[in-house]
Parts: C-alpha cells; structure tokens; sequence
C-alpha cells in the first residue's frame, strides 16, 4: 500500500490532468476510477491515524481528547 503521502501527491496529480479537460474519454474514466480507489485508501489511513492520536477519557462526564503518546 502506497505512503499517504505519495497517495495525495497522486491524486494531485490526477485532478490536474482531469481539469486540464483534453483527456479522453476512456482515460478519463480509468484515472477517476483510480483517484477514487486513493481516497478511500487515504480516509482510511487518516480514520486510522486519529484513532491512535487521540485518547478518549471519561473526566466529570464527559468524554476529552487528549493527544496520543508514543
């Protein structure tokens, strides 16, 4: 699985070929369908990295973030 970081530059990379509007139909189609498939890859990475940033904590009721330490 690709770096977060390569995956956003990709998709950078995706949306500037997609917008620059003389790609073909057929290409079109196979670079949105590959930009798709890095989002999801990247919300799951960041999904995943703030479950381990953050600490849940019950204090006086109530439910507070505290930073993840390593």
């Amino acid at each position: 699985m690709p770096k977060f970081e390569d995956c956003i530059q990709r998709l950078e990379k995706i949306v500037q070929e997609l917008e620059q509007g003389d790609v073909p139909l057929e290409k079109s189609l196979t670079l949105f369908e590959e930009g798709m498939q890095l989002s999801s890859s990247c919300r799951k990475e960041l999904e995943e990295a703030e479950g381990k940033v953050e600490i849940l904590l019950k204090q006086n009721g109530k439910l507070q973030a505290e930073p993840f330490e390593r």
